[in-house]
C-alpha cells in the first residue's frame, strides 16, 4: 500500500444523486440555482471542504465540533438530466454523533466532547427530526473502509477507474500529489433497488437473520426515500490513495459480492465463504493502515 494520500480522509461514500422534480418549493430553487452556477462537480474538493469544516469545529475555543456550511450540493447529468446530491453536513453530523453517543458509555463520553456541546446536539437534533420529518440524507460515509453491503447495489461492470496524474503541491520543494485517482460505481436506482430487494430474498433464505441481513434491509429502506429516476454512486474516496496501482485495478470486491450471493443461492455455502473472504481480506488490508495510524 502506498502512503501518498495519508493527509486525506480514508472515507468511501455512498451518494444518492436526484433529480431536480424530487424537490420542492424553496429547496427546488436554490438547487436549480446551484445547478446553474455549476454546483460541486469536484467530488475529492467537495469532501475536502467538509474535512476542513470539521476540524475548524474541533479546534474552535470553546469546541463547536458541528461543521458549518451553507446549503451544498454535488451536481451531475446523466442523458441531459441535472442531478444534485445535497451535502447536508451539518445533519449528517448530527445524525452520526447521535450513533457515536450511542456506541460509547455515559461514563466515557465527556472525555470525547463537552456535555454542553452534547446537549445542544442532542436539542438540535431533536428539533430537526420535528421540524423536517421527511428530511432525506443522500450521502452515507465508511472511514477506513467499504461496508461489504454497498456493494450488493452495484455491478463488476459498472466500475469506474481512474489512476490519476502527479500535480505540483509546492514550487518550492518542487514536491507533487496525485490528483483525479477515482474507483467509483455508478448505477440507475431502480437498479440499485431490485439488486438489494434480490440479496435480502437470498440472505432471508440462505442465513439467519443476522447482523448482515439486517444491514442489507435498512439500506433498501434507505433507497426508498428517494426519487424512482436517481442515481446511486459508491465512491472509494481517499481509500483509493492508500492502494496502490495494482491493487486499485484489482479489486473486484462487487464481483465477489455477487458471486457470494449467486452461491448461498445456489447452495455453495464453501464458495460463498470463498468469495466474501476476499471481500473481507481487502477491508482487513485497509483496516490494517489505521490501526498502523
Amino acid at each position: 500500500m502506498t502512503t501518498a494520500g495519508v493527509l486525506r480522509p480514508a472515507v468511501a461514500s455512498l451518494r444518492v444523486y436526484e433529480p431536480l422534480a424530487a424537490f420542492d418549493g424553496e429547496e427546488r430553487a436554490h438547487w436549480e440555482a446551484c445547478a446553474r452556477s455549476g454546483g460541486s462537480d469536484d467530488v475529492e474538493d467537495g469532501v475536502a471542504r467538509e474535512r476542513e469544516a470539521a476540524l475548524r469545529g474541533l479546534a474552535a475555543v470553546p469546541v463547536r465540533a458541528l461543521p458549518q456550511l451553507g446549503p451544498q450540493a454535488f451536481v451531475t447529468a446523466v442523458d441531459g438530466v441535472t442531478l444534485v446530491c445535497p451535502w447536508r453536513t451539518r445533519e449528517r453530523a448530527l445524525h452520526a454523533l447521535d450513533a457515536f453517543r450511542d456506541g460509547v458509555p455515559d461514563e466515557v463520553l465527556e472525555a470525547f466532547l463537552p456535555r454542553a456541546l452534547l446537549d445542544q446536539s442532542d436539542a438540535e437534533l431533536d428539533r430537526l427530526r420535528d421540524e423536517q420529518p421527511d428530511l432525506r440524507l443522500h450521502v452515507q460515509t465508511s472511514p477506513w473502509q467499504v461496508p461489504a453491503r454497498w456493494f450488493v447495489l452495484v455491478d463488476a461492470d459498472e466500475r469506474e477507474i481512474s489512476l490519476g496524474a502527479p500535480a505540483a503541491l509546492g514550487e518550492a520543494d518542487g514536491s507533487t500529489r496525485v490528483v483525479g485517482r477515482r474507483l467509483v460505481y455508478r448505477t440507475p436506482m431502480s437498479r440499485a433497488r431490485r439488486r438489494a430487494a434480490k440479496a435480502l430474498d437470498v440472505l432471508r433464505r440462505t442465513v439467519d437473520d443476522g447482523p448482515i441481513t439486517r444491514s442489507v434491509e435498512h439500506l433498501g429502506r434507505w433507497l426508498e426515500q428517494f426519487h424512482p429516476r436517481s442515481l446511486v454512486e459508491l465512491d472509494y474516496g481517499g481509500l483509493t490513495h492508500l492502494l496502490d496501482d495494482a491493487e486499485l485495478q484489482q479489486d473486484e470486491s462487487a464481483r465477489d459480492v455477487a458471486g457470494a450471493l449467486a452461491a448461498l443461492d445456489r447452495g455453495d455455502a464453501a464458495a460463498a465463504t470463498a468469495a466474501y473472504g476476499r471481500v473481507r481480506a481487502r477491508a482487513q488490508a485497509l483496516q490494517g493502515v489505521e490501526s498502523a495510524n
